[in-house]
């Protein structure tokens, strides 16, 4: 009897364990809350409430932050987010009630055809980088990025994946030249207009991040595996915007580009580049801010890599955090299954604690001193 009792304890056991969840068993150093903060994403709706989805994730995973669009492009409709300066208000000021930490709360406001805040829904109107570049004056690049910045204190919002420094050297280009993005192919006229966008984001205490590194600026129409390839049109002044502005001020962000250039790495696309991340954007130029990764769920980056591969290459680089805009595609659980793959990769050493440890402690930084005081004031 006590040897069949022995038996049925320890199948009991073994079936417990064979029925953990997932995350039980890939358990690592690190709370899914803590990994958390390694994401942006973006969702649906014009306000939350308690049951909306997004606020249980930012409430149980502690998101890092969101990404804010007024057009669906999954749906084709607008409306997904943004509608008018109130409604946009309360719902910045709903996500930051529900966040543990100061979430980033983020949108593409270049100006021009990139923008969210359109004038149609009542924002001021912000013209395109080029038409800033080309008109010249520092007097009126200063004014529209004063008044875009006042606007994104007035509702809340406290990241702007802007200013482009791409230089225009490509008028073909579909993805920067023909939507007017570039200030210039000068590479010091570049440097001076987003200079001027960043000093008045600055006064308002409104995070930048520069784009798109390491340049892209001269696409054509070559690709490699879907991505777009400079290998034979990038030219290394196309690094003089990021080396000068690093020397001239304190640069917070950048984002890293879906970009291949085999001069820089042949092997890896720029957002899954050690050579091209730790190599020349952190040990080369010397940044040690914050870098956010391009659109985790571009088509072209799945299809080469799939999601794991892009997650574990990306953390490897040197991206501290991934970007899933949840817009040409959506995925209303995206949050829950990248931070599975996080745990299961560094569960498996195949990203270290350290990496992880790393960017959450630049995050940190960036978020005391940045974002924190814009969404305190949120909370009153």
């Amino acid at each position: 009897m006590k040897y069949l009792l022995i038996l049925l304890f320890s199948s009991l056991l073994v079936s417990c364990s064979e029925n953990q969840p997932k995350e039980k068993q890939t358990e690592t150093a690190f709370t899914d809350r803590e990994l958390g903060q390694l994401i942006i994403v973006g969702f649906r709706g014009e306000e939350i409430n308690p049951e909306s989805e997004i606020t249980k994730h930012i409430k149980d995973l502690n998101l890092g932050g969101v990404i804010l669009y007024d057009y669906d492009s999954k749906t084709e409709t607008y409306g997904r987010n943004i509608e008018t300066d109130d409604q946009l208000l309360k719902l910045a000021s709903s996500l930051v009630a529900y966040s543990s930490n100061p979430p980033f709360i983020a949108i593409d406001q270049e100006g021009g055809q990139v923008s969210q805040l359109k004038q149609r829904m009542g924002f001021p109107k912000m013209v395109s980088a080029e038409y800033l570049g080309e008109l010249d004056n520092e007097d009126s690049t200063r004014f529209y990025a004063r008044r875009t910045a006042q606007e994104f204190m007035v509702v809340g919002v406290n990241t702007n994946f802007a200013p482009v420094i791409d230089l225009n050297t490509n008028s073909n280009n579909p993805v920067i030249s023909q939507l007017e993005r570039s200030f210039s192919s000068d590479p010091q006229k570049v440097v001076e207009h987003a200079g001027y966008v960043i000093d008045e984001f600055d006064v308002e205490g409104i995070l930048t991040v520069l784009k798109h590194f390491p340049g892209y600026g001269s696409f054509g129409n070559d690709l490699h595996l879907g991505i777009p390839d400079v290998t034979n049109s990038w030219k290394p002044e196309e690094l003089m915007p990021y080396e000068i502005l690093f020397n001239e001020r304190t640069i917070n962000a950048v984002m890293a580009g879906h970009i291949y250039n085999a001069n820089i790495d042949p092997d890896w696309p720029a957002t899954l580049s050690p050579k091209t991340i730790n190599g020349l954007l952190r040990d080369s130029l010397g940044f040690d801010g914050v870098i956010f990764s391009d659109d985790m769920q571009s088509e072209a980056i799945q299809s080469a890599y799939g999601m794991e591969t892009a997650i574990e290459q990306s953390l490897n680089a040197g991206v501290d955090v991934l970007v899933f805009r949840n817009n040409q595609v959506y995925d209303e659980n995206i949050a829950e299954k990248v931070i599975d793959i996080i745990q299961k990769l560094v569960a498996e050493g195949k990203v270290s604690e350290e990496t992880i440890r790393a960017s959450l402690d630049r995050i940190a930084v960036l978020k005391k001193e940045v974002i924190e005081d814009l969404c305190t004031c949120l909370n009153f």
